[in-house]
């Protein structure tokens, strides 16, 4: 592709902000060099590029496609609210952060089982990753799905943060491509001295489903601090429940007593 393929596809991204100067200091890129980028005369080093499809969402791929593909894939993304509202939303997830006790211990791979909310069912099991930075624990998490019609791997992205608050790890997590779901985990922590499995409960409201509020069990299952991520990938998608571990299945078991008023996890 051209550099006016990508120049075109970078301004009308840019479109759906307030400024130029206000993506410059977002994505922390000069302003003067991120000209040359919109004119065509200059292309981004793998590095800037990286930052810039981050920034944005999309993947270098995407940024570098035809413009008319580009821009009916954009058009999908929620457009961002203005930046003075930063103001409002950031001081409290700041005093969140500041309560929430350390989740070093807590830091590495898993894999995430619980029953599908979209396939009934079905366990999925998909691949997280719970990391620092300066002061904040970020979440990742894939989900990867064998598409029964193509049999090609569908890939499904979430990104979001997790706190330690009142002895129990929360983790918020949002769908990356269209942004527009949330799922939320509350876990029990592990006493022990190594950590084996942390169980808890997660909500969301699946698109297949017609986004109707669900609540189920999770597992998350520690793999360590280095793990093959190609690896544990291939082992990831829709489970028949037989084939599930039995202590992991034992532990995903959805079913309420008749007795119990609310969905409630207890602790093992």
């Amino acid at each position: 592709m051209t550099n006016n393929t990508f120049s075109a596809n970078l301004g009308y991204a840019c479109g759906f902000y307030p400024s130029i100067a206000y993506v410059c200091r977002r994505i922390g890129i000069n302003r003067q060099q991120f000209n040359k980028y919109l004119a065509g005369t200059v292309r981004p080093s793998r590095y800037n590029m990286r930052r810039i499809s981050d920034f944005f969402g999309v993947t270098e791929a995407e940024l570098l496609s035809e413009p008319t593909g580009f821009t009916e894939l954009f058009s999908l993304r929620r457009i961002p609210k203005p930046a003075h509202q930063d103001d409002i939303v950031v001081p409290s997830y700041q005093r969140l952060s500041r309560l929430s006790a350390s989740l070093d211990r807590y830091c590495g791979s898993y894999f995430r089982y619980f029953y599908s909310f979209s396939n009934p069912g079905y366990v999925m099991r998909s691949f997280a990753r719970l990391e620092r930075k300066d002061e904040a624990y970020l979440w990742k998490n894939i989900e990867r799905e064998i598409n029964p019609d193509t049999g090609t791997a569908e890939i499904a992205k979430y990104e979001g943060v997790a706190l330690f608050l009142g002895e129990r790890i929360n983790i918020m997590e949002y769908e990356t491509l269209l942004a527009s779901s949330i799922t939320q985990m509350i876990l029990y922590p592990s006493y022990q001295a190594g950590i084996d499995y942390l169980l808890g409960l997660q909500t969301g409201g699946p698109i297949k489903r017609g986004r109707m509020p669900a609540a189920s069990k999770v597992v998350l299952q520690y793999l360590g601090e280095n793990v093959d991520t190609r690896r544990a990938l291939r082992e990831c998608g829709l489970m028949c429940p037989e084939t599930v571990a039995p202590r992991i299945a034992s532990l995903l078991d959805n079913r309420v007593s008749a007795d119990s008023w609310v969905f409630e996890v207890e602790q093992q």
